[in-house]
């Protein structure tokens, strides 16, 4: 299997050939289109669309790190679609595109597209690392066995992921009665109402990290709906901006970060404000892995 190459209009960031060819790239961006279960507001599908259309309006130099990580090439994949693959067929999909990124010896960047597309490159990470951990920002603990009826939905992802690794939480404020239990296998939680009341959860949660190495995923309803209304179930009371900066900058200084995923990206029409938010987000973060 290969990967098909993007339009020249969908590149990341808008980049030039010479830093954006799959040759010359450290940094591969693999855009995922799917939302068949998703719950309330659909619209994920047109996710990745909108993020690297609002990716040709940022400025490539971050005034952070005083770097451009696109310097290091960010090759841009061509998108994976689907308006009716089951969902276990998409994850297998999305996971043998990984595995081709990282058997290249580059670093993969997922953009969804539901939440469920998250087991996909964990699978992969699995194959290729061995022992790892998965940070998730999120506003929904996602630990449901069965959702709607489907094992693997978005609601069921951290549960699949703790099947196979240790999974560390932030953000949680939205969760059901039985994902509410303790005792949950690999599976540490920070929830929003004691993050706001004690500042030392960042230092803890990248402690709870048990792995070396730790692939990211990010669910945008982290956010609070004040900066991030886009999404297909908004939930109040979640992170801003600079703390969230904060957390993936700390974790990129004292963790191997080996992958990340951005998803659940419900496109708003008339508003690119959570579009470019999104963008920036991956670009910002990746400067900080890349910083090294």
């Amino acid at each position: 299997m290969r990967l098909k190459k993007s339009k020249q209009n969908l590149r990341f960031c808008g980049l030039e050939e010479k830093f954006s060819s799959w040759k010359n790239s450290r940094i591969v961006i693999l855009p995922v289109a799917y939302d068949l279960t998703t719950s309330y507001k659909p619209g994920t599908i047109d996710g990745p669309k909108a993020i690297i259309d609002a990716s040709m309006y940022m400025e490539a130099y971050d005034e952070e790190t005083e770097k451009e990580v696109s310097m290091s090439g960010i090759h841009t994949a061509g998108e994976i679609r689907s308006l009716k693959l089951r969902p276990e067929s998409m994850i297998k999909k999305v996971e043998k595109k990984t595995s081709l990124i990282l058997d290249a010896g580059k670093f993969p960047v997922i953009i969804g597209g539901e939440h469920s597309i998250t087991l996909g490159p964990v699978l992969s990470c699995k194959k290729k690392f061995g022992n790892f951990s998965v940070l998730q920002l999120d506003a929904h603990s996602d630990m449901r066995d069965v959702f709607q009826g489907w094992k693997y939905s978005h609601g069921c992802i951290a549960k699949r992921i703790t099947e196979i690794t240790d999974v560390v939480q932030i953000g949680i404020r939205s969760l059901s009665k039985d994902e509410a239990e303790k005792g949950h296998k690999n599976l540490k939680t920070f929830f929003m109402k004691d993050m706001v009341k004690d500042q030392r959860w960042l230092e803890e949660a990248i402690g709870s990290l048990k792995e070396e190495k730790v692939y990211v995923t990010i669910d945008m309803d982290v956010f609070d709906p004040s900066i991030m209304p886009s999404v297909g179930t908004p939930e109040p009371g979640g992170m801003g901006w600079y703390e969230t900066l904060a957390l993936l900058k700390r974790l990129s200084q004292e963790k191997e970060v080996i992958g990340f995923d951005v998803v659940e990206l419900s496109p708003m029409p008339g508003n690119v404000s959570p579009d470019f938010l999104t963008a920036k987000l991956i670009y910002k973060f990746l400067n900080y892995i890349f910083l090294k």
